[in-house]
């Protein structure tokens, strides 16, 4: 049996409305709109131009205002560490994934800095920012570790 497509995702408005609802992850960004189906069952619209950012939630119930927006020391993920300016002045930093195939014509899908929270991605559309600036490339392919050689003068006790 398959498993439930749909997430659980708070819309904010910006006018500090939020609407909870359901959101298909497949089928949600829409080309002038985000489909969001509400508890009730209703299908919404809502236009990009109203939306400050969909927070993606394990639980409805929980808080989303004790949420870290910036992230303290630089993040352990692998990806682009972004800084996200709202048009309203506010600041959102995340991660997004270091693949511009997979960013969004609509918006930029990021994780924020408490992941581990009830909040587990944010998605922004780019009618609600002023800019996006990347801070730095965490888990680079280009400068890989490579792994420790075994000090020369170790004996090999289980060697053959």
């Amino acid at each position: 049996m398959a498993a439930s497509t749909t997430k659980k995702a708070l819309v904010r408005r910006f006018d500090k409305d939020t609407v909870a609802g359901y959101i298909n992850p497949l089928s949600y960004l829409q080309p002038t709109s985000v489909e969001l189906l509400s508890a009730e069952g209703n299908v919404a619209a809502i236009p990009y131009d109203e939306i400050r950012s969909i927070l993606f939630v394990r639980s409805f119930d929980a808080g989303v205002e004790s949420e870290r927006q910036v992230f303290f020391t630089r993040p352990k993920i692998e990806g682009l560490w972004v800084s996200l300016l709202f048009r309203d002045g506010e600041i959102l930093q995340g991660i997004m994934p270091n693949n511009l195939l997979q960013v969004e014509p609509q918006g930029f899908t990021v994780i924020p800095p408490d992941s581990f929270g009830n909040v587990q991605r944010v998605f922004v559309p780019r009618a609600a920012l002023q800019s996006v600036e990347v801070l730095g490339v965490v888990g680079s392919p280009l400068h890989r570790r490579k792994p420790k050689e075994a000090p020369k003068d170790q004996i090999g006790l289980f060697d053959q």
